[in-house]
């Protein structure tokens, strides 16, 4: 009987702990940010930036193709589906006449 006291203790405690750093944490969040005299605010800050105008280098999202380690998954030349239809009807014609 003592040990379920004792377990039951616990885990009341646990319990109380825990409620205890929610409040704190929540009560923390509430509060804005504090700003020193003199120091930029965020709100300049984030609006000075580029906006996502730059042009991206093209290469710059494989780094691994970039240093040999894997193959590209860009297409090296163009396609052109009118030529690759051609190609595979005269294939079609060629194995009908044999």
């Amino acid at each position: 009987m003592q040990r379920v006291r004792v377990g039951m203790t616990g885990l009341a405690m646990v319990l109380v702990l825990i409620g205890l750093a929610s409040a704190i944490f929540t009560s923390a969040n509430r509060d804005g940010p504090v700003s020193a005299i003199g120091a930029s605010n965020s709100t300049v800050v984030a609006n000075m930036t580029d906006g996502g105008n730059a042009v991206v280098e093209k290469g710059k999202d494989e780094p691994l193709a970039e240093l040999g380690v894997a193959p590209s998954t860009g297409a090296t030349e163009e396609i052109n589906a009118a030529e690759i239809a051609k190609r595979e009807e005269a294939k079609r014609q060629a194995a009908g006449r044999k």
